[in-house]
């Protein structure tokens, strides 16, 4: 008599993680992602729990013509961390950090998150560049680029990473530095997750312990974002400020007049000394009539917390996202118009700084390619009911058309959507032939394709 292996029953043997299927009772959680805008429903979600699991995913979704989907932090705006019929291959076990001092170097696995992470090198009084919610995975942040708080003193994310440990579509595990598959680890720079799962990522720490940080609110208007761009030219690196255009948030530190109403409020980190905090304040004053403020002293992973609390997972979210080189009166009469009709009040415009350290890095030296650019403008939707979507992703996109002709052709890919596959060549401009080679040997039949995609 012969019986036929149930092929599950041989990926649950190769796994020491969990397995779970349609059916099962964890499967509704296990298939959920950060965005509520794509619920969509897996054949195979794989819990993994080392580089083995890791393998064992990639080798059964190639064997079984299944659509690969990655899962690191979750925070795909995009959703690429789901997909329908296919397997996912879960990171969020994955969330060890080792922290070595002397040497001022991370190694973290590719399912933590930045609030591991930081807390993990703070115990040091060391930390390196990383998103502005503490949820955000490391790895998709970082593939991507990775902009936050100390991108103006340290560099991006990606210009610290030092090392990684990658599953490929082969399902084998590469070590990748400058020196080891050096043309991989260009890649990841930047190039996002088109060329295997990053298991094992490593990184240069910098001494920063407490910052001086929080909001200050404004009215909305043009002249507070014109002074802003003044005062970002002419602020030291260790001054991180970004421009954000939101409703109101009903906090103590905001009058209630405020509450809902158009605002501008600088997002504001200051790595350097004490000392120096009375002086962040005045220039923080010269940019308009402060309508509100929350600034303190605060270990630094708590700045990474700050909108923690208002941007749960659950919510929807549609977003857009260009470069641009200074910003010219276009487009922050843009900004502003559309700042004015927010459609909720999760919704907001954030403006990133990415000049100074990130400046010192060739465009060519990694897949990030706009060197050259000195903001990062991601806007959109964000909403608490399904039925809002057409609305919310209808005022996001006209925000874009209105926006684009005073911008680069290109933009952050981590702010892209499912809708930006054009955008992918610009994107990556004059590094995307590059990286087209480095996808033709590490993922030539492009199973890595759920991402804003460099096809082989």
């Amino acid at each position: 008599m012969t019986t036929t292996t149930n092929p599950l029953d041989t990926l649950r043997g190769a796994v020491r993680g969990t397995v779970v299927t349609r059916g099962d009772p964890s499967y509704d959680v296990s298939r959920r992602v950060y965005n509520a805008l794509h619920d969509r429903r897996p054949a195979v979600v794989v819990h993994a729990v080392d580089a083995g699991d890791v393998i064992a995913a990639v080798l059964y979704a190639r064997e079984h013509a299944l659509p690969l989907a990655v899962r690191g932090g979750s925070h795909s705006v995009a959703g690429f961390g789901t997909v329908d019929d296919g397997l996912v291959v879960d990171l969020s076990r994955m969330r060890g950090v080792r922290v070595d001092p002397e040497a001022r170097t991370a190694r973290a696995e590719g399912g933590a998150t930045w609030g591991d992470f930081d807390h993990a090198t703070h115990a040091f009084g060391l930390a390196t560049t990383g998103g502005v919610i503490s949820t955000t995975g490391i790895g998709g942040l970082t593939l991507g680029g990775g902009m936050g708080h100390l991108a103006r003193r340290c560099g991006l994310s990606c210009d610290n990473l030092i090392a990684a440990d990658v599953v490929t579509a082969e399902g084998t595990l590469v070590s990748c530095d400058a020196e080891r598959h050096p043309d991989l680890f260009w890649a990841l720079r930047g190039g996002g997750g088109n060329f295997g799962v990053a298991v094992s990522l490593a990184y240069r720490l910098h001494p920063v312990s407490d910052v001086f940080g929080g909001l200050t609110c404004y009215p909305l208007g043009p002249d507070v974002a014109r002074a802003w761009q003044l005062m970002n030219a002419d602020a030291p690196v260790e001054l991180n400020s970004i421009l954000v255009m939101a409703l109101g948030p009903e906090e103590p530190f905001l009058p209630e007049r405020w509450h809902g109403r158009p605002i501008c409020a600088a997002f504001t980190c200051f790595s350097g000394s004490a000392e120096e905090d009375d002086k962040v304040l005045a220039r923080l004053d010269g940019l308009g009539p402060v309508v509100g403020r929350f600034m303190e002293r605060m270990p630094y992973p708590v700045i990474n917390t700050v909108f923690d609390e208002q941007l749960p997972a659950g919510l929807y979210h549609y977003w857009k996202g260009n470069f641009s080189r200074g910003l010219t009166d276009g487009a922050i009469d843009a900004h502003v118009t559309f700042g004015e009709t927010m459609p909720s009040m999760e919704s907001d415009t954030a403006i990133f700084p990415i000049d100074g350290a990130c400046h010192e890095v060739g465009p060519e030296e990694t897949a990030f390619a706009y060197r050259d650019a000195d903001f990062s403008h991601s806007f959109g939707g964000t909403w608490t009911d399904a039925a809002d979507s057409e609305r919310n992703i209808a005022w996001t996109r006209a925000y874009d058309r209105a926006l684009r002709p005073h911008t680069e052709a290109g933009g952050y890919v981590n702010f892209m959507d499912t809708d930006d596959q054009d955008r992918v060549r610009v994107n990556y401009r004059q590094n995307f032939d590059r990286l087209r080679t480095v996808k033709r040997r590490y993922d030539p039949d492009n199973v890595f394709r759920l991402n804003q995609n460099i096809a082989p």
